[in-house]
């Protein structure tokens, strides 16, 4: 009898963690999805860490997993910015050429680089933006018109923020947002909207190459993704009623908290430039 109660209760443990890995998955995306509404970024400075501190996903696989949850919390949160017009779609159009080349740089560093450098340097690069906002906490004045320069420097600004988003598996938004606000003076909540915009087709890039290297985890990814959906509305509200001023101030501290969270990350985890595999621990 003994022999029988064992697989079954082995099958009742197996139905319970995956479970248990749903309603976590469903809890991440709720977090990342009002991130996303609220500051105009991807949410997978939260997807990542929470999937491989809390769900003990693989380094690279939750990267690309992150992606791919990406894609419905941007559609939703930049279809909220774009009803209230706040959006920009000619920078748009211009950032996501960049960074749709970007992606495929990334995602093929993805692969091969060592993800502590990465994170150290993607630190460094975040205390400079956080920094420079609270520079910029008054009226930055009426929005810059597109110029040549202009034009080639939000094609550069797409190509790292795409970049950044194929390795580290976040939307990129922590580059654009502020790139936006301090290059061409772009209104808080447009830049956002802006980022999101560029966002979705960066996710969709990044991912059709995650999925071809077995770098997705299908489930978790549509998981968060759907229920990241629901809260990504109720950020970009918040949003839209928010002060310029209070919104840079927590845009530049929620940066600077990212900063802390790769610098704990760089410190516990070990480089696994190897590690390729498509499974989650």
């Amino acid at each position: 009898m003994s022999d029988r109660t064992e697989p079954a209760g082995a099958a009742k443990s197996d139905k319970a963690l995956a479970s248990r890995r749903i309603v976590v998955a469903a809890i991440i995306g709720l977090l990342a999805g009002f991130l996303a509404g609220m500051f105009g970024v991807g949410g997978g400075i939260i997807i990542v860490p929470a999937l491989v501190l809390v769900l003990g996903v693989k380094q690279r696989l939750a990267h690309g997993t992150s992606l791919a949850a990406i894609i419905p919390i941007a559609v939703v949160g930049v279809v909220g910015y774009a009803a209230a017009g706040s959006v920009d779609w000619v920078a748009a159009v211009i950032l996501a050429a960049g960074s749709a080349l970007g992606a495929i740089a990334g995602t093929h560093g993805l692969q091969r680089l060592p993800q502590r450098a990465l994170r150290l340097a993607f630190s460094v690069f975040l205390i400079a933006n956080a920094i420079s906002l609270f520079l910029t906490l008054g009226s930055s004045g009426p929005q810059k018109g597109l110029s040549v320069a202009t034009g080639l420097g939000l094609l550069l600004i797409g190509l790292v923020a795409g970049t950044i988003a194929g390795l580290l598996g976040v939307g990129g938004g922590v580059v654009v947002v502020p790139a936006l606000i301090l290059l061409i003076s772009m209104g808080v909540a447009k830049a956002k909207g802006t980022s999101l915009a560029v966002i979705v087709p960066t996710a969709v890039v990044g991912t059709l190459r995650n999925l071809r290297a077995g770098n997705v985890d299908l489930v978790l990814a549509a998981v968060v993704g759907i229920t990241g959906m629901a809260s990504t509305y109720v950020g970009t509200k918040l949003a839209m009623e928010m002060s310029p001023r209070l919104s840079k101030t927590l845009f530049a501290c929620l940066l600077i908290a990212i900063v802390a969270i790769s610098f704990v990350g760089a410190r516990s985890s070990k480089d696994v430039v190897s590690e390729v595999g498509p499974t989650a621990s």
